[in-house]
């Protein structure tokens, strides 16, 4: 089913009756996206909240340097999108692609703010989401400022257990603030270490 995962994640903090859940699927679009493909670039409103069906994305900052940031990875089960933008319709200060090739769920502010009286409950299920993006955000700002590059390479190690094998070094090394060779010597450390 095209859907089943992503009403798994809604599952985990609202319970839908059937006829909600087809008022909400018929609000959602469905998207494949190639590798590399942007889904959103900075400087444009974001117009949407995406789920990751399947793949994995990422959202990133361009530098003037024209060097990358990345933020966050987004594998499946995942949400994605530049809230700030999506919420306010102001310019995207984040860009996000495809690291894989991927399939997402989305849904725009329109329908979504619609679908808020329509279904209440939806309300508390995305301020949820957002409260824990925040909170991920925060963490991630207090570890990038006040933790080693080896504890945060355990730390996505424990968050993305799965990704380290799948998305290239250089996009972890860039999410880690590290360069592509430092992060060669940590795992090199750690196979040591074990």
């Amino acid at each position: 089913m095209m859907y089943g995962l992503f009403f798994q994640n809604i599952a985990k903090h609202i319970q839908l009756e059937l006829a909600e859940e087809a008022q909400l699927q018929s609000k959602l679009h469905f998207k494949m996206i190639s590798k590399n493909e942007a889904l959103l670039t900075a400087g444009n409103p974001c117009r949407n909240i995406y789920f990751v069906n399947k793949g994995c994305l990422r959202m990133y900052q361009n530098h003037k340097n024209g060097e990358e940031t990345n933020i966050l990875f987004c594998p499946e089960n995942w949400w994605a999108s530049d809230i700030i933008s999506f919420s306010l319709g102001s310019p995207a200060t984040y860009s996000i692609d495809a690291l894989e090739n991927s399939e997402v769920i989305y849904i725009d502010l329109k329908d979504l703010e619609q679908l808020y009286t329509q279904i209440p409950k939806l309300e508390r299920f995305f301020r949820i989401l957002f409260q824990n993006g925040f909170a991920l955000y925060q963490n991630r700002l207090t570890l990038a400022l006040s933790t080693s590059a080896e504890i945060r390479y355990a730390l996505f190690n424990k968050q993305y257990p799965m990704l380290h094998n799948r998305i290239s070094q250089k996009h972890i090394a860039s999410y880690l603030g590290i360069t592509p060779v430092f992060l060669s010597i940590i795992k090199k450390r750690a196979i040591e270490n074990k």
